[in-house]
């Protein structure tokens, strides 16, 4: 069951108040974090901010996880005189390093039958263009849709993002409105884009690559 909370690189624990809190704001203070994700007003965030903002992400999720790079471990074999005691044992040498945190937001009540939800993530500037945001949103993707029986799941982007527009594209994501001019934005007004994925449109996603995993495998 552990597995559940982990992708090839990553695992995903709870958020932990207050030892978490300080990363928190580390993630929401940075002005590149700022700039991907929040449309605010540009201006520094204090920590009661990043308090505020973090009972509202966690009170408002389905699910609401720091996103982590695995500690690395060392394998070392212990002499003995029993066998199961003999084998290798994995032991940690360090812990778990937080990159960053993925939430999907949890219905109002008495909408919870239409079974959708709102991707939120957020990976500091240091660990992004690296494969972790990717990474995560099909973690959440595969939780959201297998494990809390949604049928659509949705993510938005800000027009000046056009390479987070891409990615999610690429991802399998369906645009379905942008509302032009929204937001603004250094100077420029800018489109807000919303995006959803169904699914359908996911299982059909994660079967043609498995088959073709086993197309590879085979030859």
């Amino acid at each position: 069951m552990a597995e559940i909370f982990r992708s090839p690189r990553l695992l995903y624990r709870a958020i932990e108040s207050p030892d978490d809190d300080a990363f928190f704001h580390a993630v929401h203070g940075g002005a590149d974090s700022v700039a991907g994700s929040d449309h605010r007003i540009f201006q520094p965030r204090s920590k009661k901010d990043s308090d505020d903002l973090r009972k509202s992400f966690t009170d408002r999720s389905t699910i609401a996880v720091i996103i982590c790079i695995p500690a690395p471990s060392l394998s070392s074999t212990t002499p003995t005189t029993t066998a199961a005691s003999s084998s290798a044992s994995t032991v940690p040498t360090a812990q778990p390093t937080p990159i960053g945190f993925i939430s999907l937001s949890k219905p109002n009540s008495g909408y919870e039958h239409h079974r959708h939800a709102m991707i939120g993530v957020n990976i500091l500037a240091e660990y992004q263009s690296q494969g972790y945001g990717t990474e995560a949103i099909e973690w959440v993707l595969q939780w959201g849709f297998e494990m809390a029986g949604l049928h659509r799941i949705e993510i938005g982007c800000f027009g000046w993002n056009d390479g987070a527009r891409r990615l999610y594209e690429r991802m399998g994501f369906v645009t379905e409105s942008r509302q032009r001019e929204k937001l603004w934005w250094k100077g420029t007004w800018w489109d807000l884009i919303e995006m959803a994925m169904l699914e359908g449109e996911w299982r059909g996603r994660r079967d043609t690559r498995l088959k073709e995993k086993e197309g590879s495998g085979a030859s």
